[in-house]
């Protein structure tokens, strides 16, 4: 019986790139011959996003491609939300809609839940020996502190709490209430996975070719401050 993988991609004026981004999730073979379904929710953006999305789904119209489109700009998490909750396959991932994460590694999270070990799969950065791109120094200390106080409060030991790459067993992440509009997601699903009776969360290495600001990086420093928050309102103050 084959299966299907859903790729949920947010996408916030990302209209210079999102094209290579699908080039890429095109060109992967899944173990298995696990089928794509590719969920793309546009946050309102205001360059070319939404004509770059159309004008690829027109074009490669062999690749099974839904469109979502927020009226109002909500955030990474609005449009995360919106992706997961409108994915039909067996299992769903995140995938960033720049260039950061490499869609080639998708069987390497896969593989521990095709193995019946997993039922959520982390996609590290910090781990293996794959490459990563030499950038922010604070940056690192910021998701090396917050995963600490994640995993202090969840009692897990994740090295990287704060990735894109998390893939889930669909019934899972939809059975999860979500409330982060933003940047808060990864502490907050975090957590909630933390709590699901007998949840198995294994962790892989990943690459990471990270951005700088000039190249279209988002993230700021008020985000890890509500990150910060967001980890202690899911943990301590959730129970």
């Amino acid at each position: 019986m084959s299966h299907t993988l859903s790729i949920v991609i947010p996408a916030y004026n990302e209209g210079a790139t999102i094209h290579r981004i699908l080039n890429k999730v095109k060109a992967v073979s899944l173990l298995h011959d696990i089928k794509k379904e590719i969920i793309i929710v546009n946050d309102c953006s205001r360059d070319n996003t939404e004509e770059a999305i159309l004008n690829y789904k027109s074009s490669n119209p062999d690749l099974p491609i839904t469109y979502y489109k927020h009226e109002v700009n909500k955030g990474k998490g609005a449009a995360l939300h919106t992706g997961i909750q409108k994915a039909t396959g067996d299992y769903v991932i995140i995938q960033d809609a720049d260039l950061e994460y490499d869609p080639n590694e998708y069987n390497i999270l896969l593989q521990p839940i095709l193995d019946d070990f997993a039922d959520v799969v982390y996609g590290s950065r910090f781990m293996g020996g794959n490459p990563h791109r030499i950038l922010f120094f604070w940056h690192s200390i910021g998701n090396g502190m917050l995963t600490l106080l994640s995993n202090i409060l969840t009692n897990l030991n994740l090295t990287d709490m704060e990735t894109c790459y998390k893939l889930f067993r669909r019934e899972i992440i939809q059975s999860i209430p979500l409330k982060e509009n933003r940047f808060g997601f990864e502490p907050e699903i975090t957590a909630k996975i933390s709590r699901v009776p007998k949840v198995r969360i294994y962790e892989v290495g990943i690459s990471y070719y990270g951005r700088t600001y000039e190249e279209g990086k988002k993230i700021g420093w008020k985000d890890g401050f509500r990150a910060i928050w967001c980890i202690m309102k899911y943990n301590l103050w959730a129970k």
